[in-house]
């Protein structure tokens, strides 16, 4: 394992300690610039492969019901149609992303089963010899529906005689045989009988689409000794690698994933979804398979930014010092696992912020509706809780009639400081960036406050 030099080190600390050492703090072009702007760059879907053929989705047109009947048998009679793949074609159908780190138990389909669980889920798979043809034949598939109360709220989900949708038997993620991941430090009910006042607010955010510029997609091409090779825009590539390997119970060794330019991602392309059906046509037909997502499927069904929910109360002082915070946190996981159960132990880990303060108690539900399944997007689990928490700290000082940045500088963690969820923190330089950010603008700081530091605490 290779080890930091002293140059190294003071390198990475931004300072110039000899050497060539040139990049931190000076304008340094992309290697990839000069590509992407005279249209250089490759994406897999330049790629041509002779004998090609496409995959197209029949997806579901309810939230939530059971399955009566599925007629592929028009499918079949369009001109050009090679196959229809349904989940009995499927060798491991039941999965979940996280499973390569220990997060289970498999909980989403790669095609429907005996229900559905949201609006636009995949029932079967048509391949076809063109696109047009994959398109017409998915229209032509027929299914007939029981339908199903459909849950699309995080809290009704949890209420007493919600209709429960998974065959877990929950609606909610279980954590170590809890209802929601739990952070508590100190006594929150002492805090709060402590405080001068009680100040609490609820946040929320809606779904967001990372809306590439690339679809989601990929190209599988059989190779001669039985392997298959593909070309994908995937931001994972060995969760790509192993999950499609462990779907379509084939040794890793026979999947060869060549990655690339992802043309936006921003989270949205870690989940595994288009390889293992584009990987399961190859094999059925021995020919390359193309399966990229329309506009239309880019925006309704690939992964969103969870929505979230959040209330915090707080004791407070009057001098502005936060002695007592409770969260209660819903993430909006849709319909399926992905990537949600680990964004919300990160939301609750981040939770209560970047603040010292000696009471804490959040309760983080992972929660399942007949939504659209979310997962990554852009440090999920963090943004939302920051958004809230943020919003929080200017209601309070609001409320106190304290200057915003002197509340967040008076509560702000030091080195040493223990955080909620038991951690130590360190390197955390939070107060010297505020009083710079403070001198940027102009804003006006005491000296008691443009003289703490993040070393040790110092009562104002």
């Amino acid at each position: 394992m290779a080890r930091l030099t002293p140059i190294d080190t003071e390198y990475f600390k931004g300072e110039r300690a000899g050497g060539d050492f040139t990049v931190i703090g000076s304008p340094v072009q992309r290697s990839d610039a000069r590509a992407h702007v005279t249209g250089r760059t490759a994406f897999f879907e330049d790629l041509t492969v002779p004998g090609m053929t496409h995959v197209k989705i029949h997806r579901s047109t309810r939230h939530h019901a059971l399955i009566d009947r599925v007629d592929v048998s028009g499918a079949l009679e369009v001109p050009g149609v090679l196959r229809v793949i349904t989940h009995e074609d499927v060798p491991g159908n039941w999965y979940t992303v996280l499973r390569l780190i220990g997060v289970g138990p498999d909980d989403e389909p790669v095609l429907a089963e005996d229900r559905v669980l949201y609006r636009g889920e995949p029932i079967v798979a048509v391949v076809a010899e063109t696109e047009e043809a994959a398109r017409e034949g998915a229209a032509r598939v027929a299914v007939d529906y029981t339908d199903l109360p459909a849950v699309l709220d995080v809290e009704e989900a949890l209420a007493d005689g919600a209709s429960i949708i998974k065959r877990s038997g929950t609606n909610h993620f279980v954590y170590e045989g809890h209802h929601c991941r739990r952070i508590r430090f100190g006594d929150v009910e002492r805090g709060f009988a402590e405080a001068d006042r009680i100040i609490e607010g609820r946040y929320a955010s809606s779904p967001i689409e990372h809306a590439p510029v690339e679809p989601t997609g990929c190209i599988v091409v059989p190779q001669g000794d039985g392997r298959l090779r593909i070309h994908t825009n995937t931001q994972a590539a060995f969760f790509t690698l192993d999950n499609t390997a462990l779907i379509l119970d084939v040794p890793p060794t026979d999947l060869r994933v060549v990655g690339g330019t992802v043309g936006g991602g921003f989270g949205g392309k870690v989940d595994v979804i288009v390889e293992p059906l584009a990987c399961l046509a190859a094999m059925l037909t021995g020919r390359p398979a193309k399966y990229v997502y329309s506009r239309a499927e880019e925006m309704q069904v690939s992964s969103t930014r969870a929505a979230e929910r959040i209330y915090i109360k707080d004791g407070v002082m009057d001098d502005g010092r936060i002695v007592a915070r409770k969260i209660t946190l819903y993430v909006d996981a849709g319909a399926y696992s992905r990537h949600s159960p680990y964004g919300t132990t990160k939301a609750a880990a981040h939770m209560p912020g970047p603040y010292t303060i000696p009471n804490v108690h959040v309760d983080a539900h992972c929660v399942y509706t007949n939504r659209t399944p979310s997962s990554a997007m852009r440090g999920f689990g963090v943004t939302i809780g920051d958004f809230a928490l943020e919003s929080h700290m200017d209601r309070v000082a609001r409320e106190l009639g304290i200057d915003p940045l002197r509340l967040r500088l008076k509560n702000a963690y030091r080195d040493g400081d223990m955080k909620a969820h038991r951690k130590v923190a360190s390197g955390t330089a939070l107060v010297e960036v505020m009083q710079r950010a403070a001198e940027l603008v102009g804003h006006d700081l005491p000296p008691e406050y443009r003289a703490m530091s993040s070393a040790e605490r110092s009562e104002v």
